[in-house]
């Protein structure tokens, strides 16, 4: 019998004739998860991903359970279609199960619950239908094996605590454990976009939602030292890093934004001031991307969370950009970015007090219905490209990886 891992994965089975494509997109994204072991490998047959000798499953199952695209993954045992040597895996998987299962048991239960039979059952598929028996004479033969061979168990076919999964291919595979993956779509299948990464809580969502949906993410972060410290570009550098932790690496890129910052301090009126700041954000981040081959940006705004994210204000701050801006966030309320934020692990860095230039310069009275027309007007006065072209000339980029894959 061979250990390994089995992936599941979800849409990608309806991609059709693109199938192969998003399949070995998702394959490399499970080698690179394991890059740090040599001997490890992913291997794709019929349909199927099986993940093989990793030197430490429990970190091994970890990594893999980060991989976009991968709804589940299960740790397997592989047996050679031998009617005996089947049973024998079965026999072992459950016992492991069973222990496991004992064990798990809390220090606080009663004599009577710790000494309840286990309900289990046996669910069985075959591919290769040349095998013998067909599915259902399989469960029967194993039900009835693991009842005479296994200690405490009970069959339950309604909701049993237990269930050994037997899939019977050009060899047969069997688990009973299929623990969640974060799903959507291989890194790198939908193409790339730019993350406009503030040190809020949404915009890491945001990205960490694009790159579900299979966009490889760039990030941009604009900060205006002195009126920012290193701690807050600090901050961001350790949200890319948390990131990292879900595709391996991310590149960011630093703009310096205080020149900008500055004379639309000094030229633009205040309500307008933050609309007229974002402008230029996407005017900045538009060029970089297309530098960067992105075709598109990523934004954590969120509609009407605040002034700047109403139709209207969303809507001349778009029109400042010459590329698509996409919003993932654009529906959820702020209750389940918070809860998204925690999953991934991004919020902790997030709530630390280092402000951004977004939050120190927020007007106490900002436009929530402007016009693009006064927008416009607002920025006459301004050397639109000169201060665009002084930023994006400042930008400096650096790659960062997550410290371990966690």
């Amino acid at each position: 019998m061979d250990r390994l891992f089995l992936i599941h994965y979800g849409e990608i089975g309806l991609k059709g004739e693109n199938r192969e494509f998003f399949e070995r997109k998702l394959q490399a994204g499970l080698q690179r998860a394991l890059a740090s072991w040599p001997g490890a490998s992913v291997e794709r047959r019929h349909g199927r991903l099986y993940v093989m000798n990793t030197p430490d499953p429990e970190q091994a199952l970890s990594r893999l359970q980060r991989v976009f695209g991968v709804v589940a993954v299960s740790p397997a045992v592989r047996a050679p279609l031998d009617l005996e040597q089947i049973r024998a895996a079965a026999r072992q998987l459950v016992s492991e199960a069973a222990a496991a299962a004992a064990t798990g048991a809390t220090a606080h239960a009663t004599a009577e619950a710790t000494a309840r039979p286990l309900t289990f059952k046996v669910k069985a598929r075959r591919t290769n239908k040349g095998f013998q028996p067909d599915s259902m004479g399989l469960q029967r033969l194993l039900g009835a094996d693991l009842l005479a061979s296994v200690p405490g168990l009970k069959v339950d076919v309604h909701e049993p605590a237990l269930t050994l999964q037997v899939e019977i291919r050009e060899s047969a595979y069997l688990y009973c454990r299929s623990l969640p993956g974060p799903g959507g779509l291989p890194l790198g299948s939908s193409g790339k976009a730019l993350l406009l990464l503030s040190g809020g809580i949404d915009s890491p969502v945001a990205g960490w939602m694009a790159m579900r949906r299979g966009l490889e993410v760039e990030c941009v972060h604009f900060y205006t030292p002195p009126f920012t410290g290193p701690r807050s570009v600090e901050k961001v550098e350790d949200l890319c890093r948390q990131l990292a932790a879900w595709c391996g690496r991310i590149r960011l890129h630093l703009a310096r934004f205080t020149e900008v910052q500055q004379a639309i301090w000094e030229k633009v009126p205040e309500d307008l001031r933050v609309l007229v700041m974002r402008r230029f954000m996407m005017r900045v981040a538009g060029l970089l991307a297309r530098q960067q081959e992105a075709p598109a940006l990523v934004t954590g705004e969120n509609l009407g969370q605040v002034a700047s994210q109403t139709v209207e204000s969303l809507t001349v701050i778009e029109a400042a950009s010459p590329l698509i801006v996409l919003r993932p966030l654009l529906a959820w309320d702020k209750a389940e970015i918070v809860r998204k934020a925690q999953e991934i692990g991004t919020y902790e860095i997030s709530i630390r007090p280092y402000e951004d230039c977004c939050t120190l310069f927020v007007p106490r009275h900002p436009r929530t219905r402007p016009t693009l027309s006064e927008l416009e007007d607002a920025e006459a006065s301004l050397p639109v490209d000169t201060l665009v072209q002084g930023c994006l000339e400042k930008v400096e980029s650096s790659v960062l990886k997550p410290p371990v894959w966690i």
